[in-house]
């Protein structure tokens, strides 16, 4: 008898995740939250203890032709940093686990930690161990961070209200056009190595996508500003998927409104004229910004509304699955999220 096969991508990176976890059942009462948010929430007595982890594998997330080593473990270390400040949390301890094809030297080896040590600095956390073993398909990262959150004031995805504001962090698009830059380069060096790559001028979209910086900033800030969020999630998927993420979570519907839409000047232009893409597009849809998406409730409006790099999209309404944009022209229309799919061939 022939079993059907289900291919993954038929699913995609979310639907897998979904899947796996309505299989699994937590049995331990400190498990406070399991599968379905930036981190797993474990009750350490006084404090949450938040648990998360990335895997970088070449060939997929990152392009070593283009991607320096020092770059990349600074990367790898904030992006796991970033899910610890979407669950309102602030990081302490990282693990590196690595595994490596014989391509690679020592010395290699070397600046990919020197990376790593630096983003530790940054963030004020601790590299407490990890694991290395032998690859046959390049370069593999993966990373696991420890984080602590007080109880009243962790933040998941399923606290979005009707009627909350809808805010977001910085600005949104400039990591993927950083990578179109980058992919459009290595394509010239490709077919001309005697060619140098022209990146001068595109420094911070270059920058965005090589060595991301987390917005651990923005926890202090609405800490000092008294605003707790109503629900949050960092901005990797690009911020269609993770307004359907929220949505989904916190059983609601969103609106935004497209001129309400943080995009970089330079991010506007390069992508208008030179690659002759929406740069709206980039924003809802590039992922790797890593900047915070977040709701809070109207009450704390004035407080906020004054901050110079948290900008209010939109906002919640009661109707679950309904997530819009208001265009500049005045018309609505449905999002879509178009995230990447790790999965598609």
């Amino acid at each position: 008898m022939n079993e059907k096969r289900s291919e993954i991508n038929e699913l995609g990176e979310f639907g897998l995740i979904d899947r796996i976890a309505g299989q699994v059942s937590l049995q331990h009462p400190s498990s406070v939250k399991g599968i379905g948010d930036d981190a797993a929430v474990i009750d350490a007595g006084n404090d949450f203890v938040l648990v998360s982890t990335d895997l970088l594998a070449e060939g997929v997330h990152f392009d070593l032709a283009f991607t320096p080593l020092q770059h990349l473990g600074h990367k790898a270390v904030s992006v796991n940093v970033s899910d610890i400040a979407a669950m309102h949390g602030r990081a302490e301890q990282v693990v590196v686990s690595l595994a490596l094809s014989n391509r690679f030297s020592v010395e290699a080896v070397d600046a990919l930690y020197e990376g790593i040590r630096a983003a530790c600095a940054q963030y004020k956390v601790d590299l407490v161990g990890g694991d290395t073993t032998a690859s046959r398909s390049g370069l593999v990262i993966s990373i696991t961070v420890v984080g602590r959150v007080a109880k009243d004031k962790v933040v998941y995805r399923s606290g979005a209200k009707p009627n909350d504001i809808i805010c977001v962090t910085g600005d949104l698009g400039a990591a993927y056009t950083g990578l179109q830059i980058l992919e459009r380069e290595k394509e010239v060096y490709l077919s001309n190595p005697d060619m140098q790559p022209g990146l001068e001028k595109y420094e911070y979209l270059v920058g965005r996508q090589l060595r991301p910086i987390a917005r651990t900033d923005i926890v202090f800030e609405l800490e000092e500003l008294g605003i707790k969020p109503t629900s949050m999630i960092d901005v990797s998927d690009g911020l269609a998927s993770e307004l359907f993420h929220l949505g989904k979570n916190s059983n609601v519907g969103t609106r935004i409104f497209e001129d309400k839409i943080p995009i970089d000047q330079s991010t506007f232009e390069t992508t208008a004229l030179e690659f002759k893409i929406d740069p709206i597009t980039c924003a809802l849809n590039g992922g790797e910004d890593y900047e915070l998406l977040f709701t809070i409730s109207q009450d704390d409006f004035e407080k906020i509304k004054n901050h110079a790099d948290i900008h209010m999209i939109g906002y919640v309404h009661e109707k679950p699955n309904e997530h819009s944009m208001v265009t500049k022209q005045g018309n609505e229309v449905p999002l879509r999220a178009q995230g990447w799919n790790h999965f598609k061939s």
